[in-house]
């Protein structure tokens, strides 16, 4: 990743700061690598219904969030698995949330 200049003027708000919905845009430029897929109609038709509907700008801006989202699922899985496979902890009954509802209430006294 290279920064960029965050001096530059923005379009849309006019100054030097970029807009908060282009931050990423504007201050990381990310190497990218092009991947051709081929797709039935049926499927390119689906794809391009849900870019215009959803408000995507691209196919490629559609796809990668699948991409994300697909990473986001293999990683709450194997979380969760790793939390199946673990040894058996205190049980989670009302004791325990009341100790966790104490531990929040002493830490936002701490921190007003």
């Amino acid at each position: 990743m290279q920064a960029r200049d965050l001096g530059e003027e923005d379009p849309v708000c006019g100054f030097g700061a970029p807009s908060l919905a282009k931050f990423w845009q504007t201050f990381y430029v990310y190497a990218m690598s092009t991947m051709n897929i081929s797709l039935p109609d049926a499927l390119k038709s689906f794809v391009d219904e849900q870019v215009s509907q959803r408000g995507y700008g691209t196919s490629s801006e559609y796809m990668r969030e699948l991409i994300r989202k697909d990473q986001d699922r293999l990683q709450l899985r194997n979380l969760l698995l790793a939390g199946a496979a673990s040894n058996l902890a205190a049980p989670a009954d009302a004791d325990y949330f009341e100790g966790l509802r104490d531990r929040v209430r002493k830490a936002t006294r701490a921190k007003a």
